[in-house]
């Protein structure tokens, strides 16, 4: 695995198919959570807010993965049934549209829950 000093170093290291799901995953989370900033932590690309890290977000061959997951409500808890894997771990399949709208309220979410 490289190590990438910043996220645009991380996208370009991505699959031509998967990079645009996940630069649109990015500005989905900052147009969500405008003061956030933005690092490479675990060699993913990871929004921070007030210099901790907030989300961690990541692009796969078949998939797409925020990591953890946050507290939610009982419907945004329904709205991410579907794509819980294990305990910290969403995952957004490529092969089906991703919810953009669910991914701003868990970016909701993660501010929150801090």
């Amino acid at each position: 695995m490289a190590d990438f000093a910043t996220i645009d170093e991380y996208l370009d290291a991505l699959p031509a198919d998967v990079r645009p799901v996940v630069e649109r995953i990015r500005q989905t989370l900052h147009d969500a959570v405008p003061d956030a900033g933005e690092k490479i932590a675990y060699q993913m690309p990871t929004l921070t807010l007030d210099g901790k890290s907030l989300v961690h977000f990541s692009g796969w061959k078949q998939h797409v993965s925020l990591y953890p997951v946050p507290p939610v409500d009982d419907d945004l808890a329904a709205a991410i049934a579907p794509y819980v894997a294990g305990k910290g771990t969403l995952k957004f399949p490529l092969n089906q549209p991703i919810p953009y709208d669910v991914i701003a309220r868990l970016a909701k979410a993660y501010v929150d829950s801090r």
